[in-house]
C-alpha cells in the first residue's frame, strides 16, 4: 500500500502541481457532485481498487462505489463504479484514476485473450520485464487478474540467463555453473538458447528452465522431444494472437509475451458528472 501511495502520489502531483487552474477559476471548492465511470468499449476490468485510491488520496471521505467486480467482463456502456464527493476534487482525481484503471483494464483484456488462445494446450502464458517504468507491479497484477502467470518481478529474485551472459562467461556450460555455486538451492536456473545444439548443452549442465528464443515451430517441437520434462520449456520471441496457439501446440510449458505490458492498448474508459 506505500508502494501504491507513493507512486499515485506522484501522479497526482505531476497532474495536479500547484492547483487546478480551470476547476479553481469555475467551481466553487464547496460545490458537491457524483460520477460515474462509463466502458465505452468491452473489457476485463483491472485496477478498480487503484482507482478508488486516487480519490482517496485526494480525500478519504469521497465515496467510491464499484459496480463490477475486479476482473469481471464490463460491456460496452456498463457503469464501472460511482464516485461522490466534491466537484473539485473528483475531476482532480479523474485523469490520475481513468489512466490508471484504463491501462491495467487494458493490459488484462489483452492477457485474456492470449490465455484463452492457448486454451487446452497445457501451456501458460507469462508476462516479462518489459514494463512501464514505476508501474511494473501494477502491470504484473493486472496480467493476474487476466488469467496470466508473472515471470520474474526483476533481476533480484530469479536467475535468466541470457545471450550478454554466455558471452560475457564463455559459455553455457560456465554460466550455468557460475550460478549454480553462487545462489541459493531454492532459485532455479533459467538459460535463454537459440539453437538445438545449445538445448543439448543446456540440458547436459543442469538447467532448470530452457527458454526457445526466436525457434521455428520445428525446432521448438525437436527441442520439447530432446528435453523429455527434465527441464521446463520456455517459448519466447514472435509471440503474438496469431502465433501463440501453434507455439503452444509444440508442447512447451511456458509462453513469455512482452506485447501483454509494452503493447496492450489503453481500454476507453469515461468518467461523466451527474
Amino acid at each position: 500500500m506505500l508502494s501504491l501511495d507513493n507512486l499515485i502520489d506522484q501522479a497526482l502531483r505531476e497532474d495536479i502541481h500547484t492547483g487546478d487552474i480551470t476547476t479553481q477559476a469555475l467551481i466553487p471548492a464547496d460545490s458537491r457532485a457524483s460520477a460515474r465511470l462509463i466502458a465505452k468499449e468491452e473489457m476485463l476490468l483491472a485496477g478498480l481498487s487503484v482507482a478508488e485510491r486516487v480519490f482517496k488520496r485526494l480525500n478519504p471521505a469521497i465515496e467510491f462505489e464499484a459496480c463490477l467486480a475486479e476482473g469481471a467482463p464490463a460491456a460496452k456502456g456498463a457503469v464501472i463504479a460511482s464516485v461522490r464527493g466534491t466537484a473539485a476534487e473528483l475531476l482532480m482525481g479523474e485523469r490520475v484514476a481513468l489512466n490508471l484503471l484504463q491501462r491495467l483494464s487494458g493490459i488484462a483484456t489483452l492477457t485474456s485473450r492470449y490465455v484463452a488462445a492457448v486454451a487446452g494446450t497445457g501451456a501458460r502464458i507469462v508476462d516479462t520485464r518489459k514494463t512501464t517504468p514505476g508501474l511494473r507491479e501494477l502491470e504484473k497484477y493486472a496480467v493476474r487478474v487476466g488469467g496470466g502467470i508473472n515471470h520474474r518481478t526483476g533481476l533480484y529474485d530469479g536467475v535468466l540467463i541470457k545471450e550478454n551472459h554466455i558471452t560475457a562467461t564463455g559459455g553455457i556450460g560456465e554460466a550455468i555453473a557460475r550460478a549454480r555455486a553462487y545462489i541459493p538451492h531454492t532459485l532455479k536456473i533459467e538459460i535463454e538458447t537459440e539453437t538445438l545444439a545449445q538445448v543439448k548443452e543446456a540440458l547436459a549442465s543442469g538447467a532448470d528452465i530452457i527458454m526457445l528464443d526466436n525457434m521455428n515451430l520445428a525446432d521448438m517441437r525437436s527441442a520439447v522431444t530432446a528435453i523429455a520434462g527434465r527441464a521446463l520449456v520456455e517459448a519466447s520471441g514472435g509471440v503474438n494472437l496469431e502465433t501463440v496457439r501453434a507455439i503452444a501446440e509444440t508442447g512447451v510449458d511456458i509462453i513469455s509475451v512482452g506485447a501483454l505490458t509494452h503493447s496492450a492498448r489503453a481500454m476507453d474508459i469515461s468518467m461523466l458528472l451527474d
